[in-house]
């Protein structure tokens, strides 16, 4: 079968993996092309590989670094001259431990990855593109960020801040530009992993759907947010926890 082509295109940070590779194939597969960005050029590679040259390009970098963001948006434009959707969905999280012992200079890369450079990258595809043309916005959030998350303190006030930009974001640039996050539970993906590694049939028992997230269900969830089906939908944050939240307070 034919893959469609829907002639629109979309850049996805930390989309070599996980969760960001996820949403990439999903877009991928109804006929869009994608960038995607990531720290590794050899994981980068494979994953472009994946999901066909023909339909996706990579750029390597670290996304707090401004030079790296200038430089996707501008081969983004030079490639395929447009840039429809962006998903902010690069994110770090390298310390585990109590916020009020946390090292200041760990919290601001974590500010500086996960917030600053998603407003980075907005207002860089706002300019190339998306303020004459329209398009829309996705920010990968987390429930870190609607509840508390101990021992990852650091990490949930960086996704409440970005449930908080998506607000902003939204409110400016209606109504060419909608602007929506997707604040999911745990995923089975590397970067979750020392969540439900060896413990994994324990952690699901929290879970009334009965298992954690798949890279695909963020995927189906940014494809949606990202179509024309979802056009009246802006300043949202959808909750993607299989349940977790029913059972919150219950003994």
């Amino acid at each position: 079968m034919t893959t469609p082509d829907t002639g629109r295109v979309a850049l996805i940070t930390g989309g070599s993996r996980g969760i960001g590779y996820g949403i990439a194939r999903a877009l991928v597969a109804r006929g869009d092309r994608v960038c995607i960005t990531g720290r590794n050029e050899e994981s980068l590679k494979e994953a472009v590989d994946a999901l066909g040259p023909e339909r996706a390009m990579g750029v390597a970098g670290k996304a707090r670094d401004e030079a790296h963001q200038a430089e996707v948006v501008e081969r983004v434009m030079d490639a395929w001259g447009r840039v429809d959707h962006l998903v902010n969905n690069a994110g770090t999280n390298p310390v585990f431990g109590p916020i009020a012992e946390l090292d200041l200079d760990v919290a601001r890369k974590v500010f500086e990855t996960n917030v600053v450079s998603a407003l980075g990258f907005a207002q860089r595809t706002w300019a190339a593109w998306q303020r004459e043309h329209g398009g829309t916005i996705v920010n990968v959030a987390s429930i870190a960020g609607v509840s508390a998350s101990p021992f990852v303190g650091a990490y949930g006030i960086s996704k409440a801040a970005m449930i908080n930009l998506t607000l902003q974001l939204a409110q400016e640039m209606a109504p060419g530009v909608r602007v929506n996050a997707l604040a999911p539970a745990v995923v089975k993906t590397k970067f979750a992993v020392a969540l439900y590694e060896g413990r994994e049939e324990e952690a699901v028992r929290r879970y009334p759907l009965g298992r954690l997230g798949l890279p695909e269900d963020i995927g189906g969830a940014a494809a949606f947010l990202t179509s024309d089906d979802s056009q009246w939908i802006t300043g949202q944050t959808l909750v993607m926890d299989g349940g977790l939240f029913l059972n919150a307070g219950v003994a």
